[in-house]
């Protein structure tokens, strides 16, 4: 009889093949030329970030980007195989209960004390939404005991740094522009006049929770607890998404930034699960996207950073010193350049314009034409950030990317889904 792992790491083996291959830092050199090798998604590991880091540390570094699924199956199955981890905290508890992770010493790091309350009480104000699910401040502290809480601690599971609230982008060359927590609802995702166009991130952590918010924004059904959904909900859930299938609703299920940009400009979909360098990525190709800020409230996901369970000596010293380098300051500026905050935000504050810390982290309308991190116009002079500044869309997250207690079965019921 498998044992509960095994049996996860053999069902997270069937996803990842349905996902596909998805200024100076104030800084001394690692201690000896070494190479660190970082598994993640598209989202963080870019060429322009992997240089950066090779130039302020003096190490060799290696990205492998593919999609959400794909690296999680990896790091599960081959820890050996990476030494530092980047995807979202939704994925911590797979790492952590599969043994491919290992604490990480906050001594260590240099910057701990200036990371924001997100992480640490689940708040950055009194009165935000912690949000359903896996909030990552309760998985943060690693417990004497093996576990996980938001108790503090001497180690911690991963290191906090990239995050924001995620929900749809759709094409207002074809979708009437909403309004902003009004009349922008995740209900557009099946709504009729949609169908045919509709895309949806390939990863039941993420794309579930997508779908689910649809559902019952819709009123097609009613989830007790949506961070915590039930086995019988998600049978009703997973008929209402097949009906929807046989129906030809979706166009498709995209495995990565990449791959959902070209759905949008391809027009493949009109509307779709969406991450915010994709939105930006669009608009500077003169594709009209615009992110939504659901009236439900958003998914939110936190960036985490994780230390492999075989990363050890120079190695080791060498993560930690681009662990430390991610919250220096030019990481979070780069990042906030693709609608990404960062953790410790008032150590990138200087390295950002003051029009670029007024849209991105302020929400306020910017009186000058703002730059992607490749350098193209994505933002016009007079446009405001859609769901406003970081503390008003960090108040309004309905769900996190979770691993619920029924993850086993939703990964079975998602294959079904895109497989059928």
């Amino acid at each position: 009889m498998d044992t509960p792992k095994r049996s996860t790491l053999k069902k997270l083996a069937v996803i990842g093949l349905t996902a596909g291959a998805i200024t100076q830092a104030p800084y001394v050199f690692a201690r000896k030329k070494v190479t660190l090798r970082v598994l993640g998604t598209h989202v963080t590991l870019q060429d322009a970030i992997r240089k950066q880091a090779m130039s302020d540390l003096g190490i060799n570094i290696e990205f492998t980007p593919a999609g959400s699924a794909a690296v999680l199956q990896r790091a599960s199955m081959a820890p050996s195989s990476f030494d530092l981890y980047e995807q979202w905290s939704n994925s911590i508890n797979v790492l952590w209960n599969a043994g491919s992770i290992q604490p990480i010493e906050k001594k260590r790091l240099t910057y701990f004390n200036e990371i924001n309350n997100l992480t640490k009480t689940g708040k950055l104000t009194e009165n935000a939404n912690i949000g359903a699910g896996d909030a990552p401040y309760k998985l943060l502290n690693v417990q004497p005991d093996g576990t996980l809480s938001e108790h503090e601690s001497d180690h911690i599971s991963f290191l906090p740094y990239v995050h924001n609230v995620d929900s749809f982008g759709y094409n207002t060359d074809f979708i009437k522009p909403g309004i902003a927590y009004e009349t922008e609802s995740w209900s557009w995702l099946l709504d009729d006049t949609n169908r045919g166009k509709v895309a949806i991130v390939n990863a039941p952590t993420i794309g579930l929770f997508d779908l689910a918010l649809a559902a019952q924004s819709k009123g097609l059904i009613k989830f007790n607890k949506i961070g915590s959904i039930t086995r019988s909900e998600m049978d009703r859930l997973f008929s209402i998404l097949l009906d929807f299938k046989r129906q030809g609703h979706f166009s498709g299920y995209w495995n990565s930034v990449p791959e959902s940009i070209e759905f949008m400009k391809s027009k493949r979909a009109h509307i779709e699960s969406m991450f915010s360098p994709a939105v930006a990525a669009l608009n500077s190709q003169g594709v009209n996207v615009r992110f939504a800020a659901p009236k439900e409230g958003y998914r939110g996901w936190h960036g985490v950073m994780c230390l492999s369970s075989q990363t050890q000596n120079s190695v080791k010293d060498a993560a930690y010193d681009y662990m430390n380098w991610w919250l220096s300051g030019w990481p979070g500026a780069f990042i906030a350049r693709q609608g990404y905050y960062i953790s410790n935000p008032e150590r990138s504050k200087p390295l950002l314009s003051s029009s670029e810390w007024d849209y991105w982290y302020d929400g306020k309308a910017t009186e000058i034409d703002l730059r992607n991190t490749n350098g193209d116009i994505t933002i016009k002079a007079g446009e405001e950030r859609n769901g406003g500044s970081y503390l008003k869309r960090f108040s309004n997250v309905a769900v996190w990317n979770s691993v619920m207690p029924t993850y086993d079965y939703s990964l079975q019921k998602w294959h079904e889904l895109i497989s059928r």
